[in-house]
């Protein structure tokens, strides 16, 4: 096969994963599935505050540091809302005697917590996590969705930081917009986690070909490198992390001026070799049990997760 028909046929296979992290039948159809839930675990941590506590002890004795995702999104009932809020705080209670503030965080996903139904409920929602956290000695990021909900997530993202500067923000490399929103975020003490994207846009909002989202995260990550924030760089590609190290020197950034982040289950070598090499390396690491959305996301992303699944449906 030519190279450029693999191109193609990987990201036909990735725009249709997508397609399915949106759709109920899949959701039942790939739930249903007996093995799924054994794939899953290489992805998930596990459902409850005890198995990513566990995950995070595990890590953290590694040298790594955390960021903690309560699964869950696009949240449409009040209660529900209520219900994940209720999962971070007893989870951040939790990590508090245990005196990782400095190693563990926690991500955030707006619409989980009731930006769908209100903006005013999401931003009340967020503050309470975040007064949480920093009862905890620690803080949170929030996780950027789809590009309906940027402009909603970075006002939330100004009024939290009034009381708790150190909230950090996700920005995706591959919307149009993303250079400009990072250069407003770009300022001493923001806490930015750049990202190339893992939801299904359309082109009139977001770069379509790998190649020009390869370019456009480079952009944006000589933008935060450039300034005065704290950038998180979220990749496991080496080529990137290359160009972090180069930016990085050319900027005189020390080891402690930014830091790398991997999803949890992913290049697990190379997070601990970064470790070890003297980076600051947070593993992103979700836990309970509304993993589909987010399953399907980490399957698009790679060839390689796909080439696992089948393996593990082909062994069962």
């Amino acid at each position: 096969m030519p190279l450029n028909c693999g191109f193609r046929v990987v990201n036909m296979l990735g725009s249709v994963l997508l397609a399915a992290s949106r759709s109920s039948l899949a959701r039942r159809a790939v739930s249903g599935l007996p093995v799924t839930r054994h794939v899953v675990d290489r992805f998930v941590a596990g459902e409850g505050t005890a198995d990513a506590l566990s995950a995070v002890q595990r890590l953290t004795d590694a040298r790594l540091t955390v960021t903690l995702d309560h699964l869950g999104e696009e949240t449409k009932d009040a209660r529900a809302a209520a219900e994940t809020v209720k999962a971070y705080v007893a989870m951040l209670d939790a990590l508090r005697p245990l005196g990782l503030g400095d190693r563990a965080e926690v991500s955030v996903k707006l619409s989980a917590v009731g930006q769908v139904l209100d903006q005013g409920m999401a931003l009340d929602h967020a503050r309470e996590i975040c007064s949480a956290a920093r009862d905890a000695g620690t803080t949170v990021t929030l996780d950027m969705e789809d590009h309906t909900t940027v402009d909603s997530t970075l006002s939330i993202l100004r009024t939290l930081r009034e009381d708790f500067p150190a909230t950090g923000v996700a920005v995706q490399a591959y919307l149009y917009r993303s250079e400009s929103d990072l250069r407003d975020l770009a300022y001493e003490g923001s806490r930015v986690r750049l990202v190339k994207g893992a939801y299904a846009e359309p082109m009139t909002v977001a770069y379509q070909k790998k190649t020009d989202v390869d370019k456009a995260y480079v952009r944006c990550l000589r933008i935060l490198m450039e300034g005065k924030g704290y950038p998180m760089v979220a990749t496991h590609d080496d080529r990137l992390i290359a160009i972090t190290e180069l930016l990085a020197d050319r900027h005189g950034r020390g080891r402690d001026s930014f830091e790398y982040q991997m999803l949890y289950g992913i290049r697990t070598d190379k997070q601990e070799a970064l470790a070890i090499a003297g980076s600051k390396v947070r593993v992103y690491v979700p836990y309970g049990d509304d993993w589909y959305g987010y399953f399907m996301r980490r399957l698009a992303e790679r060839p390689a997760n796909v080439a696992f699944f089948l393996r593990s449906l082909r062994s069962k």
